[in-house]
């Protein structure tokens, strides 16, 4: 029998001399800015375009080489606390992946304070855990496809989009003029009308409607309504349905359409699948809610077992976090709509001269990175 994804990488040798802790930021348009509205989080200058999405890259470095990983966490005050009390990271010295991982149990990752939400844990955990990854594979002299017995295969994109308040058409078309055959994901929201619908169907390039069921407490929480989910299956017969919110009212219209629905926001882990109203047929599998390599590669076997299509999903990552997100999607789940799209398709001004779907394997993959 062969070994589980986990443990074909868990004893990799792991030699640690230090960290570096950088914070950046950048401004971004399309996926930061829909999920900075949804979370209330963000921020922009006066003139700016767009929203200013924070981040921090969390650097390994041992035997000349170098491991990265992006930490998501949305909240800019979370990440500047590190300015004033750094982490005590697992001392220099010599690891496995799975005995650092081990050691990060013991760690503080929000010294000194409680972060904004609870999920930051595991987008800060994973972060460090993709860069210890990253290194030690690197340290191995090969990459993650090969010590997994894998190939690394083209990556299918989605473009990620909300159309505002009121809804306007005016991204989604000028994507379409700069590439005719991008694919995307929506926000739908109670604002769509009829005719919003029929445009959008008549493109033939939504593949994804996200109906954010699950948010709570934000300005624009999606509550469960039964016209616009009525609307959404209907006007789009052939597009999964990502975060309905199951009720009374709503779960009846699925009827028949219960293959379509898919989950994003609920999922951390095999036991967020069981607590599922029912087998799915499909997820969103965003890393960074996992936390763990071990969580992640047991979920993602588990999904493999089962049959269970899977998706990459991203949170706006500014650099090395969105090439993990790639190289995961290469081996596990290439054809699938990705909601992946390089890091300049968040940018504000949309360009003509992209990367375009299916994003072509790296020529000579190292460590995580999938360039």
């Amino acid at each position: 029998m062969p070994p589980s994804l986990y443990d074909a990488i868990a004893d990799l040798a792991l030699e640690i001399d230090g960290y570096d802790v950088e914070f950046r930021q950048r401004t971004c348009a399309g996926d930061f800015a829909r999920i900075s509205v949804i979370l209330g989080l963000g921020h922009a200058e006066p003139g700016q375009r767009g929203i200013t999405r924070p981040c921090t890259r969390f650097s390994i470095h041992g035997d000349g080489a170098t491991g990265a990983g992006e930490d998501v966490t949305y909240e800019i005050e979370d990440h500047r606390a590190l300015d004033d009390e750094p982490i005590e990271l697992p001392p220099a010295g010599s690891y496995t992946v799975d005995s650092f991982s081990d050691a990060l149990d013991g760690t503080a990752l929000f010294p000194g304070m409680t972060p904004s939400r609870e999920a930051s844990r595991s987008y800060r955990r994973w972060a460090l855990e993709s860069a210890a990854l990253d290194l030690a594979l690197k340290q191995a002299n090969t990459n993650l496809a090969t010590a997994l017995g894998r190939e690394y295969d083209p990556v299918r994109f989605l473009v990620s989009a909300r159309l505002g308040e009121p809804p306007t058409l005016a991204r989604v078309e000028r994507w379409l003029d700069l590439n005719p055959e991008v694919e995307f994901k929506l926000d739908a929201t109670s604002a769509w009308t009829p005719e919003i619908i029929d445009e959008l169907a008549a493109t033939e390039a939504v593949r994804i409607l996200d109906l954010k069921g699950h948010y709570k407490h934000t300005d624009v929480d999606q509550s469960a309504d039964p016209s616009l989910y009525r609307r959404i299956i209907e006007g789009f017969p052939d597009a999964l349905i990502e975060d309905p919110r199951l009720t009374d009212d709503t779960l009846p219209l699925f009827e028949g359409h219960e293959h379509r629905i898919t989950w994003d926001e609920p999922i951390t882990g095999i036991a967020s699948i069981k607590r599922l109203p029912f087998t799915p047929e499909w997820l969103n599998v965003k890393p960074s809610r996992f936390g763990s390599i071990e969580t992640l590669f047991e979920t993602i076997e588990y999904c493999l077992d089962r049959g269970i299509g899977m998706y990459g999903g991203g949170q706006t990552e500014l650099n090395v976090g969105r090439q993990h997100l790639h190289a995961l999607a290469s081996l596990f789940y290439p054809a699938a709509p990705n909601d992946i799209a390089p890091c300049a398709y968040n940018d504000p001004d949309q360009a003509s001269d992209l990367p375009r779907s299916p994003l072509p394997p790296p020529q000579a993959p190292s460590g995580l990175e999938w360039h």
